[in-house]
């Protein structure tokens, strides 16, 4: 990759991302067994856990401390709010812990440790420093450290999404899903069965590979998957990288549809009628998180539509890296009106036209925004 354009950002940024998503398979056995204390609810009564604050810690202090800090921007989705009350002290402390063993790993991943272990203040900064708003000009980095945590406490899917935009376009993309498996067929089996399974016979190298980190460059024409890094391995590049693509299928009768899990923010009304409208049969498939688009991305499904509920607005790190992954795949991404999303406007995607429509190609997307309007215009919506 040496020479290329960007080509230091996307190798920092996927090494940077196998190592949250081991941080994040540590702490999701220990909440899934130990319980709640690890959870917290932030205003909106959204689930936070620690594994959100660790891995936005790690991955500020990992770009600061590679590319400088005066020249990094980033933003994110948490802030040190729910860590700086007076009862936070214990979270706090496990945050820190959980950031500190992070980082003393770096090296298995080609990564800097840093010198000694940080304080509680250096903590709070790395988290504190994901307070860019974005805008048309300058390079951001995008983060959702935990994108999905409803997915995440309930030992379920969820994501680590780190992008990078500049002047107002998305230009890397990199998805970690730790509970994703590489082969499509081990899709049908809750990845808890794997753990099991692991423990009772140790598996080969490759056969429960449950996770996966995907990425992608724009322009290059290319989205690429690795297995994640386990046992004694160390990350060294490519980290035998294989291509993915999307469906080819462009059959709305024979499409795979992703749906999300939870209710909450999405007209699963509408969503509902519309499928039905364009013929829609097979069964959705229903993941938690940004891992739609890593659906979409290696064809295990080729269509995915948000319609946000009244006063809901998208956020940028919900979408940044996995726009740039499915496009590059081969897919196309666009608002309900057929225009490009756009992540100039800082931390929301503001103007946009009724809901998102992820498809696996031009063909199937064609008909499904036909469908929209058509749809739209007979609903009372």
């Amino acid at each position: 990759m040496e020479g290329e354009k960007y080509a230091k950002e996307l190798d920092v940024a996927v090494r940077v991302v196998h190592m949250a998503c081991s941080l994040c398979q540590r702490l999701q056995q220990g909440i899934v067994s130990a319980g709640s204390d690890l959870v917290k609810s932030k205003e909106d009564d959204s689930p936070v856990t620690v594994a959100d604050w660790s891995v936005q810690a790690t991955v500020s202090w990992i770009l600061s401390e590679f590319f400088g800090s005066q020249n990094v921007s980033i933003i994110a989705e948490e802030d040190v709010q729910t860590l700086s009350k007076a009862d936070s002290a214990s979270l706090v402390e496990a945050v820190v812990n959980t950031v500190n063993e992070c980082l003393s790993g770096a090296p298995k991943y080609g990564l800097k440790s840093p010198p000694k272990a940080l304080n509680t203040s250096q903590v709070l900064e790395a988290i504190s420093r994901c307070n860019s708003v974005g805008g048309p000009k300058g390079r951001h980095w995008v983060l959702d450290p935990v994108d999905g945590t409803l997915g995440f406490v309930r030992g379920d899917q969820y994501a680590v999404a780190l992008a990078l935009v500049e002047d107002g376009k998305v230009v890397i993309g990199v998805l970690g899903c730790p509970n994703y498996p590489m082969k499509k067929e081990l899709l049908s089996y809750h990845y808890q069965y794997h753990e099991t399974m692991s423990r009772l016979s140790p598996p080969s190298d490759d056969m429960w590979e449950r996770g996966c980190v995907m990425y992608a460059k724009r322009g290059s024409g290319e989205a690429w998957m690795q297995p994640p890094i386990t046992g004694d391995k160390k990350f060294v590049w490519p980290n035998s990288a294989r291509l993915v693509q999307v469906s080819s299928i462009d059959d709305p009768k024979l499409a795979t549809c992703c749906e999300p899990v939870e209710k909450a923010n999405s007209d699963h009304s509408f969503t509902a009628g519309l499928a039905h409208s364009v013929g829609l049969r097979n069964q959705p498939l229903r993941v938690y998180s940004m891992v739609k688009y890593a659906a979409i991305a290696r064809g295990d499904a080729e269509l995915f539509m948000k319609f946000a509920r009244t006063g809901y607005k998208e956020k940028i790190w919900d979408h940044a890296a996995g726009v740039v992954i499915v496009e590059e795949a081969g897919g196309v991404v666009t608002d309900a009106g057929g225009r490009p999303l756009d992540f100039s406007k800082g931390p929301y995607l503001e103007g946009l036209d009724r809901g998102i429509v992820v498809c696996s190609g031009a063909t199937l997307h064609e008909k499904i925004i036909d469908a929209v309007y058509a749809s739209w215009d007979s609903s009372n919506l």
